[in-house]
């Protein structure tokens, strides 16, 4: 049993490594920006005070 265990905690690690390696590459090949929302643009128009 103990080596059973050992082997799932080792396919466990070695998933999370190919995960963030994927998230790496992925990262890098798409310019090093995060793709998110559109900030929105604010406008704020006040009238002369002259």
């Amino acid at each position: 049993m103990a080596e059973k265990s050992g082997n799932n905690g080792l396919a466990f690690i070695l998933g999370a490594v190919v995960v963030v390696l994927a998230g790496v590459i992925w990262y890098v090949s798409s310019g090093g920006e995060i793709p998110g929302a559109d900030e929105p643009e604010i406008q704020v128009d006040l009238p002369d005070g002259g």
